[in-house]
């Protein structure tokens, strides 16, 4: 059966990826000179915390090719077929990485490297999408096509509470800050076959929200749909419900973005994707 990789930015629930048997490389977040593995060194609370108050603003750092070829070796005791999917190769070397790692597999196995073009949850729905796929028996070739096509389906829109935190991470221009400090509004942000945009802004928080509904609630044909949040779950669980009152057939994911996205999103920002 084909095997299903992919790394810790995709933020699937941990019940899903091990229902789902995924298997997740995690990103680094670097606290000065201490680095922890997303999910796994650091849990959320404690990095939202040390994200507020700690005096450093952390980093992140992408897996080594010797991390995905130390997963895809181990994969490969069990299977000769892996495809590893991974966050928009336009904002991160992560896919890259995984490219190299492949070139380092020691066992005998095919692996396939894809780009989501998207991140959290957008990635996520495909993710948890390839699994169910291979789950059924197909094989690498059928699955990865599959997720090809998934890949434009898919369709994501955050608001940051600041953009500072995305300032900082070096995903926005200062100018974009500027504007945000000044007139105290917003963002909203999305990814344009990959890359990273600023498509609007809102007055206040629940405009900001009410604008993350009206996104989806504007598909008309949708397979699957995901809430997302660094700090509010409150506010993402009322959401998610709204949602779901407009879709009540469609499956609908809450889970709260880890450390390797929090730190470029920062407190209080929340994301809804839509798979088509």
């Amino acid at each position: 059966m084909v095997k299903i990789v992919t790394d810790s930015t995709c933020d699937v629930p941990a019940h899903l990826v091990k229902e789902l048997d995924i298997s997740v490389v995690p990103v680094y977040t670097v606290f000065g000179d201490k680095s922890y593995r997303d999910k796994v060194d650091i849990d959320d609370d404690e990095f939202y915390y040390k994200l507020m108050h700690d005096s450093i603003h952390p980093t992140t750092s992408i897996p080594t090719p010797k991390d995905f070829a130390d997963v895809y070796n181990k994969l490969a005791e069990e299977t000769d077929e892996i495809i590893s999917i991974h966050l928009t190769s336009k904002e991160s070397g992560t896919y890259n990485s995984a490219l190299l790692g492949k070139e380092l597999v020691t066992k005998k196995c095919r692996v396939e490297v894809l780009d989501s073009l998207s991140v959290s949850l957008g990635l996520g729905l495909i993710v948890m999408y390839a699994a169910r796929e291979a789950k059924t028996g197909k094989k690498l070739e059928q699955v990865a096509e599959l997720v090809r096509q998934a890949v434009p389906r898919v369709h994501l829109l955050i608001l940051v509470d600041t953009l500072k935190y995305v300032i900082r991470g070096g995903r926005l221009s200062k100018a974009h800050g500027i504007i945000g400090a000044v007139v105290k509004v917003k963002p909203m942000l999305t990814f344009k076959e990959g890359d990273l945009s600023l498509v609007g802004i809102a007055r206040t928080k629940a405009k900001a929200v009410e604008r993350l509904y009206e996104f989806a609630k504007s598909f008309s044909k949708v397979k699957e749909i995901a809430v997302a949040h660094t700090t509010t779950p409150d506010e993402a669980k009322v959401l998610a419900d709204r949602v779901k009152a407009v879709f009540p057939n469609v499956p609908l994911y809450i889970t709260r973005v880890g450390s390797s996205l929090g730190t470029h999103a920062g407190p209080g920002a929340m994301g809804v994707a839509v798979m088509e």
